[in-house]
């Protein structure tokens, strides 16, 4: 298994992942409809770094980094994780948010923020939560589930020096 930068033709290999979670609608706020470019300029072009997840040849997963603000905000990082649904509950989300945390430090960063996590999402949750994410904030029926209609939306925070 490998964590690594992401190399511009490793996309082709994203982007199923990235339709399928889309196509969903249960976990991020992009249009179901999104096309591949820009898809592709979301996770390539707008984040600081992107990894992938491999294993045996195949990405598992994908992630990205980003400051969550500019200026005074500029110390706080943002990330966003992907899973191929083939390879849920084998381990690569707590993976690559352990190694987003790892880069986060490297870069400079101070502390990690979810902006808009669905409360419906019950497994990142308490992943986040066991990797030492709060939840500081809740957005009432902020997120639109395809199922269950209007929910919240969790804001979770991870201060990443000593206090």
């Amino acid at each position: 298994m490998d964590i690594r930068r992401v190399q511009p033709e490793d996309f082709d290999r994203i982007w199923p992942i990235f339709r399928e979670i889309a196509r969903e609608g249960e976990t991020y706020a992009y249009p179901v409809d999104i096309n591949r470019d820009q898809a592709c300029h979301l996770w390539m072009d707008v984040p600081r770094q992107t990894y992938v997840f491999e294993h045996d040849g195949e990405v598992l997963g994908t992630y990205y980094i980003k400051s969550n603000q500019q200026g005074p905000g500029a110390h706080v990082c943002n990330c966003g994780y992907m899973v191929s649904s083939s390879a849920r509950g084998r381990g690569v989300a707590s993976a690559m948010c352990a190694h987003s945390l790892q880069v986060a430090r490297e870069l400079g960063y101070k502390a990690m923020q979810f902006n808009f996590v669905a409360s419906s999402n019950e497994g990142a949750i308490n992943l986040w939560k066991k990797l030492g994410f709060a939840v500081v904030g809740r957005l009432p029926k902020a997120f639109d589930h395809p199922a269950m209609g209007y929910i919240d939306a969790l804001i979770m925070y991870k201060w990443l020096e000593a206090l």
